[in-house]
């Protein structure tokens, strides 16, 4: 599949607009057969789920975006096209957009990611160093998020070799800013940086989860260097396990708090690494049967204490208009055309399955979905791994 111009500016206006996520987007192209149709039907979707107004992305910003993407040399890759990288295909949130700088062969190697601490030790620095740079002469691509520390130096390492950045803003907000010359030097030696973010985004607290869950979805196995607990490298090590990923931590001393979390992992069934056999040894075969899809639709979400990681992966971070009360539609009796007041009793903050839903409310499957949706576009409900939804407050 290769989308024509125009196909690419409607994914981009859809994966814009507000409140469409990537679960979203794809019930939406399921459900309309296209992002152009999607489009048209969002407004009257967001009414019946109890919006008032909604924000769609409109063509003339969407060109903007276009235009200043490709002055920095920016192009928007699409789900299902050529160089989309297979990995991240196979998870369950990938981004249906991803826009890249760089060399798009730098996706089609096999990858290993490398995550740790900023502020890290020079034991764990020289570890990160050490390990990126035989990877990268095995034929791995080494990815990361461009961090202080050890993002840093697992770059630097593989820079001959391949490596890929992802980027938790806009291609043309890079953070931190001192890392600029880095990420100039990683496109110069044939490598790619990626982000799903628009154009002018500043990465702010919440986008860095939302970068993890795509340094973990390119990658064959995620290697952690150093991490305190509750780290966001710990985050990223969670996403791995939900995507069927391999999990790697480099033991560290019991004193050290940047070695907390990553001992905890060990001890909670991660592979120790002390070298890249331990690493290769587990990942060869794994690549020769291809990526494994993302386990996250059949089990449980992960959480670290109170944070959930699946929260705002699907959701903008746009203030939620006023709702009204969304009240039957009078007549209405084609059970296609059952409205969210339907369904809306059988929802609550706990998360319930969606194959629940339909066999306590006798309500088809597809008229589940609908009304599901609508809720969605409106802001009211939140999806969450298992095939599970709950219902936001107003």
């Amino acid at each position: 599949m290769i989308l024509t111009d125009e196909q690419r500016l409607d994914w981009l206006r859809l994966i814009r607009s507000e409140n469409v996520g990537p679960r979203t987007f794809r019930a939406l192209i399921n459900q309309y057969g296209g992002a152009g149709a999607a489009l048209d039907a969002l407004p009257d979707l967001a009414r019946r789920g109890g919006r008032l107004l909604l924000k769609v992305y409109s063509r003339a910003e969407a060109e903007k975006e276009m235009a200043a993407a490709a002055r920095l040399g920016v192009r928007f890759i699409a789900m299902g096209e050529p160089d989309y990288p297979k990995t991240l295909q196979a998870i369950d949130t990938a981004p249906p957009l991803i826009g890249l700088r760089g060399s798009a062969a730098a996706l089609a190697k096999p990858s290993v990611a490398i995550v740790g601490s900023r502020n890290a030790s020079a034991s764990g620095l020289t570890f990160a160093e050490r390990l990126a740079r035989q990877l990268g002469d095995a034929g791995y691509v080494v990815v990361s998020g461009l961090a202080r520390g050890i993002d840093t130096k697992a770059h630097k390492a593989t820079l001959e070799t391949g490596t890929v950045a992802v980027l938790a803003g806009g291609h043309d907000r890079i953070y931190p800013s001192q890392n600029e010359p880095l990420l100039q030097a990683i496109l110069d030696q044939g490598g790619a940086v990626i982000s799903e973010m628009p154009m002018g985004w500043e990465p702010r607290g919440r986008d860095f989860p939302r970068r993890n869950r795509i340094v973990s979805g390119l990658s064959y196995g995620v290697v952690v260097v150093e991490a305190a607990r509750r780290s966001g490298s710990l985050i990223t090590a969670r996403f791995a396990l939900e995507q069927g990923r391999e999990v790697f931590a480099v033991p560290g001393s019991p004193l050290d708090p940047r070695a907390e979390g990553t001992n905890d992992l060990i001890r909670d069934g991660a592979t120790l690494c002390a070298g890249i056999e331990h690493v290769t040894s587990v990942l060869e075969p794994l690549i020769a049967s291809g990526p494994r899809l993302d386990r996250s639709a059949e089990e449980p979400h992960y959480s670290l204490g109170s944070e959930e990681l699946w929260d705002e992966l699907d959701l903008p971070d746009i203030a939620r208009a006023p709702v009204r009360p969304v009240m039957p539609d009078a007549g209405i009796e084609d059970e296609a055309e059952e409205s969210p007041a339907d369904l809306i009793t059988f929802l609550g903050p706990s998360p319930v399955a969606i194959d629940d839903l339909v066999r306590q409310t006798g309500l088809s499957i597809r008229s589940v979905q609908t009304a599901l949706l609508e809720l969605e576009i409106a802001g009211r409900l939140e999806r969450h791994g298992g095939n599970a939804v709950s219902l936001l407050g107003s």
